[in-house]
């Protein structure tokens, strides 16, 4: 599956901060948290009547987070379950794994966690190891599709042991609604959680102004040295993911291979379709289709869009002499800036 960039927002071009706790800052009565979690970084705005301090809370999220569904963690409930250890399951695994069957069912399998075998076999995984050979990816095919696995009595049940789960394409994104969440509950009416490129925005920014984020331009760019903008979009109560293909990828033998696999094929897919931003009511709906349009391409991923309530698309694609060119949902314009 496709690991996501990063998309950047206007009120900080860069995060000051790398430390595994979340550091805090205050402007004005806005609250900032900035660190690093769930393998990136992460910066939380808020506005609190009573100018509280959610740090330690919101770390404590983040543990329990990485305790169900983070495929890094040995002891995660998803590490278990590709181990086939015999795991309950907690409410994020079950809420991740029932979103992934509704978006695996509405992209017609372009969108699969179960691509896991495939991913680590290209060296994206959670796995060490680079095995690309077609009779091999061939071989992993049989194991991938949600229709082999399933939950019964609160435990994942699989028609096959090699089954494995990979959450990365919508995990971030469930993460980041996880925080918004907590935050409308601590009365908090304005706010925007970022994890790694993820959004959720509500209410307004500290100038009194929608949220205000950029989407970069897709520069091949691996150690992601040379940022620029592409767009810069206002939302409230929106959520937003971008997938792409040129922040993670590696050349062999004068092929290049994206992190963008087709789980039906087990092929790294090469399209013109260079970025996918999705907004969407949450932001692990954003997160998810964000990955399936990039696995479909631009013709078809602007006949899905289109066709979902309350969701948007803006997609850049290169031409036949290789220039950026812009496409986007009908809904899509009253966004840009």
């Amino acid at each position: 599956m496709i690991r996501k960039i990063l998309v950047f927002f206007i009120l900080s071009l860069f995060i000051q901060s790398c430390q595994n706790a979340a550091n805090t800052k205050q402007s004005d009565d806005y609250i900032r948290l900035e660190g690093t979690a769930l393998g990136t970084f992460f910066t939380i705005t808020y506005l609190h009547p009573e100018k509280k301090d959610f740090s330690s809370s919101i770390d404590s999220l983040f543990l329990v987070f990485n305790s169900s569904l983070s495929t890094y963690q040995e002891n995660s409930i998803i590490s278990k379950v590709n181990k086939n250890e015999p795991i309950e399951l907690d409410k994020y695994f079950v809420f991740c794994f029932n979103k992934a069957r509704q978006v695996y069912e509405k992209t017609n399998g372009a969108f699969d966690i179960t691509i896991a075998p495939i991913v680590n076999a290209y060296g994206f995984g959670f796995e060490n190891g680079r095995n690309i050979d077609k009779s091999h990816i061939d071989s992993l095919l049989q194991f991938v599709g949600m229709d082999k696995v399933r939950i019964e009595n609160n435990r994942i049940v699989k028609d096959f042991p090699q089954t494995m789960l990979d959450g990365n394409a919508i995990a971030k994104g469930y993460c980041v609604d996880i925080i918004g969440i907590f935050l409308a509950e601590n009365n908090c009416k304005n706010y925007m959680v970022e994890i790694g490129g993820e959004i959720v925005t509500k209410g307004k920014n500290p100038q009194s102004e929608n949220w205000r984020i950029g989407i970069d331009k897709p520069i091949d760019d691996v150690n992601v040295q040379n940022r620029q903008l592409q767009e810069v979009i206002n939302v409230t109560d929106w959520a937003l993911a971008t997938s792409g293909n040129y922040r993670k990828f590696y050349e062999q033998n004068g092929v290049k291979y994206s992190h963008t696999i087709d789980p039906k094929t087990g092929k790294s897919v090469r399209s013109n379709l260079l970025s996918a931003t999705i907004l969407a009511s949450d932001c692990i709906t954003a997160d998810a289709y964000a990955t399936a349009c990039m696995v479909i391409g631009l013709e078809e991923s602007l006949k899905l869009i289109n066709g979902l309530e309350n969701m948007h698309a803006y997609f850049i694609y290169s031409d036949e002499k290789g220039d950026y060119q812009i496409a986007m949902t009908k809904g899509m314009k009253k966004f840009i800036e």
